[in-house]
């Protein structure tokens, strides 16, 4: 695989180099184009000047020889401007299309660099369960071992399978998602019950942070309850990957500005702020496969982004202070309903 990117990524260089030579060639015959044109129009101006003498004595008359001369002067300015006006308009058409093509041959080589890089982190994300799965029960086949023990090993081979699945039904999602085939199941929901159901099977999972919640109760919005659940387990799960183990997760719902927001804050690294509106295309992560240690396929935050945009909210992420990422979601369609 490493080998493949490595190829790639030269046969991209090459294209590059290959795209520039050929742009610099073009420009570089149109200027000479213009040079052999103006020299062919300098040539046409002087054998008519000498062929002026021959035909008008400049003594004899002098106004005709005068008038005619000013002619020749004219179509050789008329000429040099007509080949420079086509020769810039030629020239600005070429670059226009040029730059055209070089923003469609970078989006084409940024895409595939995310793919690249989406193939290596979902190569080994499938792998991972799958031989920590095969261990498990090639363990349990081999070995006698007690019931607390083979419990032990069937708990962590149903975790595997179950990331495994989680990984498999993100990359369906997505698919469906970014093709406009899935149709959102909204009903009226108690979000303030949901997150925090949701807070506490999720803690469950997540046994390196401990999540700390403050909800605000009684908020009601239409939504699609398992869309707004994934949201919430990316996001979470997101901060869990790249915060320091034994560190708090904060998970907050409350009302500003009459807007209802969601914070989801960790106290890992942060997140550049030139990365900041990156991280929510697809397949992008952070950095690159070869140096990043955070398991992850580039799909959880732009499947969040898409089904927040679905929910007609915004999500943005934001600097938490002192260290760390917030990630903010807004709605401003909802209601709150005290008891």
């Amino acid at each position: 695989m490493k080998k493949f990117i490595h190829y790639v990524r030269q046969e991209g260089k090459s294209v590059s180099f290959l795209y520039f030579l050929v742009l610099a060639y073009t420009v570089a015959a149109l200027i000479w184009w213009g040079i052999l044109l103006l020299r062919q129009s300098h040539q046409i101006t002087t054998f008519e000047r000498q062929n002026l003498i021959l035909r008008i004595d400049s003594l004899a008359k002098p106004v005709e020889h005068q008038l005619e001369l000013q002619r020749i002067e004219k179509d050789e300015s008329m000429r040099t401007f007509k080949y420079l006006g086509e020769g810039l308009t030629f020239l600005g058409i070429i670059l226009v299309g040029a730059l055209f093509v070089y923003r469609a041959i970078w989006k084409y080589m940024k895409l595939s660099r995310q793919q690249q890089n989406f193939m290596m982190a979902v190569t080994h994300e499938l792998k991972s369960p799958i031989a920590a799965a095969k261990l498990n029960l090639e363990t349990i086949r081999k070995h006698k071992l007690d019931e607390e023990k083979q419990l032990r090993l069937i708990d962590n081979t149903i975790r595997e399978t179950n990331r495994l699945d989680q990984l498999c039904n993100n990359i369906l999602l997505a698919a469906q998602l970014e093709t406009h085939r899935y149709q959102l199941f909204k009903e009226p929901l108690n979000i303030s019950q949901l997150l925090e159901s949701d807070i506490k099977e999720i803690g469950g999972r997540i046994g390196t942070h401990s999540i700390q919640a403050s909800i605000l109760p009684g908020v009601w919005m239409e939504g699609d309850k398992l869309m707004l659940h994934i949201v919430l387990s990316n996001l979470v799960e997101n901060a869990a990957k790249y915060a320091p183990r034994n560190t708090a997760i904060f998970v907050k719902l409350f009302e500003s500005n009459n807007q209802l927001k969601l914070q989801v804050i960790d106290e890992g690294p942060g997140i550049p702020d030139e990365e900041k509106e990156r991280i929510f295309l697809k397949f992008y992560r952070v950095g690159n496969e070869n140096t990043r240690k955070a398991k992850g396929s580039g799909l959880g935050l732009f499947l969040t982004a898409k089904i927040v945009e679905q929910h007609n909210g915004n999500i943005r992420v934001l600097n938490n202070t002192p260290t760390g990422a917030c990630f903010e979601i807004t709605w401003s369609q909802y209601s709150v309903q005290t008891a």
